[in-house]
């Protein structure tokens, strides 16, 4: 049974369609056919975020997983984002928590936060 997505990868938005060998179609760029074989097999998210940070300027401080993360483990990543908290300085790019949930993926942050 042949399955029907969107491609999010670039602006045009093409409607793809993968069977069960999967072939892709409809697809108006190379990057389509990777991200519905990828979609269809092993779905993958970025995962963004906040994390409690104890500075004078903000509660929170922006994080993401430098890398796409399994989709079905963002509900396990997100409990440990959720009970995570920092104190400042931190940089952009720092490694908030490594591995996280042993995904292969740091959490980092994405904001620099000095106090």
């Amino acid at each position: 049974m042949a399955t029907t997505l969107t491609c999010i990868i670039c602006p045009n938005g093409c409607q793809l369609t993968v069977d069960d060998d999967l072939n892709v179609t409809g697809n108006k760029c190379l990057r389509g056919v990777e991200y519905g074989k990828q979609e269809v097999t092993d779905p993958r998210r970025t995962v963004t975020s906040t994390v409690k940070i104890a500075s004078k300027q903000l509660r929170v401080c922006p994080v993401k997983t430098n890398v796409a993360i399994p989709k079905n483990m963002i509900f396990k990543v997100m409990e440990i984002v959720n009970q995570t908290s920092i104190v400042p300085p931190v940089y952009i790019g720092d490694v908030i928590v490594k591995d996280i949930a042993g995904t292969g993926a740091d959490l980092v942050s994405t904001r620099e936060i000095l106090d």
